[in-house]
């Protein structure tokens, strides 16, 4: 069977889409690309059962439309699978009518958030043939094409067409052995496309793993990817240290970016920083990961920079202890505080996520979560952030309780972006929220923020990751402009 796993293009005057394997989707003024490490995984795994695949990043390769689908038209696939999200859904029905129409025998099969929280939707919205629920999804595809496509073979979690009726196979299970998946053939994958253009690496080539499926808490209200894994798994982390030995040998890859939405922590840890240095490996590459304030000691953070890490992000999204309680992060302002002083003081750089535009927060609110992003920048306890206005997806807690109150300002998901306020806010006036997050992001101009990281400057990387932030936060300061 030949399966294409493909990202057709999205030409839009928005910008460049954020959408492989990301949790809060955005259009960008200047491209950034997420290496896929599920879709990866999916195409290895058809690889080795012996499918002919090809994997088509028509964004990350930026490719036009007319280019891509010759390219896909070229390799005459009987299958191609995508992934989507909730702003750019609507644009691959469309996508999919249209290829339907010039290749009416092909099976095209939708997987991501989206999807898995409204597949009746899309099952009537569109004419696709599959749709492939959960996080597990490339386990599902691995399964559904050894049954080729038969629904009485299929695992629980899959819908499909039967007599131009949609069934579904009951609700998708979690109960996959990630230690069993084959180390991701990043050949297959074009990993270099996505080794470069990605603001979180400081070294370059870097790549993307992921140590578990997807975060120990999994409660976050708003957080799209508690759809996909409401279940928290871990791979053995000697087996991830081996991937990443193989990713630094045969590859040259110089950072890593383990995206579990937070990655594992107490023994698992203690044993996978042991292991790095034990072997030597803290001193060829460098690693990122999303961890949660509140859980590690400062011995822990210490232990994590000697055995290499670099990056720590970290989910902040307020400074009001209603709103993070609303939200339901676990979490107390002021370990927020204590937090980043002592993953910094560890020698660790810190990233933070601050979010606005939720319903209850006024302008008093707002200038807490604005003075804090600002008081970590200027503290050096905050090496850079990621600012943003919430939405709240499909699926989610915050999405059904909003529908219910009749809090949404619409359900139209090309509104979706980040860059529209999709939540009613009574309190305050949109111009006002992206003023915020323009004013979150001027706080890398204080003078205490530059002083701090033109003394921290030490090498030809740094010069490099800071002319690249530069030019990011322009970026940002244009994403959310006054419109």
């Amino acid at each position: 069977m030949r399966v294409a796993v493909a990202y057709p293009p999205l030409p839009s005057e928005k910008g460049v889409p954020l959408l492989s394997q990301n949790r809060q989707f955005q259009w960008f003024s200047r491209p950034t690309y997420i290496f896929p490490v599920v879709p990866a995984t999916a195409a290895t795994m058809l690889k080795q059962d012996g499918h002919e695949v090809l994997f088509l990043d028509g964004i990350a390769s930026e490719m036009t439309p007319e280019a891509f689908d010759a390219a896909l038209d070229s390799f005459a696939p009987d299958a191609v699978v995508i992934e989507t999200k909730t702003p750019v859904v609507k644009r691959h029905w469309k996508w999919i009518d249209a290829f339907k129409k010039r290749a009416p025998h092909v099976r095209t099969i939708l997987v991501g958030d989206h999807p898995t929280a409204l597949p009746e939707e899309s099952m009537a919205a569109c004419a696709v043939d599959f749709i492939l629920t959960g996080g597990d999804w490339d386990f599902l595809l691995r399964s559904a094409a050894a049954a080729g496509f038969d629904p009485s073979g299929f695992e629980p979690g899959i819908w499909y067409r039967e007599n131009g009726e949609a069934k579904n196979t009951g609700p998708f299970r979690l109960d996959h052995d990630l230690n069993s998946a084959p180390r991701i053939d990043r050949d297959l994958a074009n990993w270099r496309l996505y080794s470069e253009k990605n603001g979180n690496f400081r070294r370059t080539p870097g790549t993307y793993i992921m140590a578990g499926r997807d975060c120990w808490h999994a409660k976050c209200t708003f957080c799209s990817w508690t759809t996909l894994y409401p279940k928290y798994r871990t791979r053995n982390p000697v087996d991830v240290v081996d991937e990443i030995e193989e990713l630094v040998s045969k590859y040259g890859v110089r950072e890593i970016m383990d995206d579990s939405g937070s990655f594992p922590a107490g023994e698992w840890l203690a044993e996978f920083c042991n292991e790095m240095i034990r072997r030597g490996l803290q001193k060829r590459v460098r690693i990122d990961c999303n961890m949660r304030f509140g859980r590690l000691s400062a011995g822990e953070y210490r232990l994590m920079r000697k055995a290499g890490f670099r990056l720590v992000l970290f989910g902040v999204e307020s400074a009001n202890q209603a709103t993070l309680d609303r939200l339901v992060k676990a979490l107390k302002v002021e370990d927020v505080y204590s937090g980043a002083k002592a993953a910094s003081a560890a020698g660790l750089d810190v990233h933070i996520t601050i979010m606005f535009g939720y319903p209850w927060e006024g302008p008093r609110e707002i200038e807490n979560t604005v003075a804090l992003a600002r008081k970590l920048l200027a503290k050096g306890w905050a090496s850079t952030l990621q600012c943003t206005m919430t939405i709240p997806y499909p699926g989610t807690p915050l999405f059904k309780e909003l529908k219910e109150s009749g809090g949404l300002a619409t359900l139209d998901w090309d509104a979706y972006d980040m860059r529209t306020q999709i939540m009613k806010t009574p309190l305050v006036a949109e111009a006002d929220i992206k003023d915020a997050v323009r004013r979150v992001y001027r706080g890398f101009l204080q003078p205490s923020a530059l002083l701090r990281r033109l003394c921290s400057t030490r090498t030809l990387f740094d010069f490099g990751f800071y002319w690249r932030g530069i030019r990011s936060l322009a970026g940002h300061l244009a994403d959310f402009k006054r419109r």
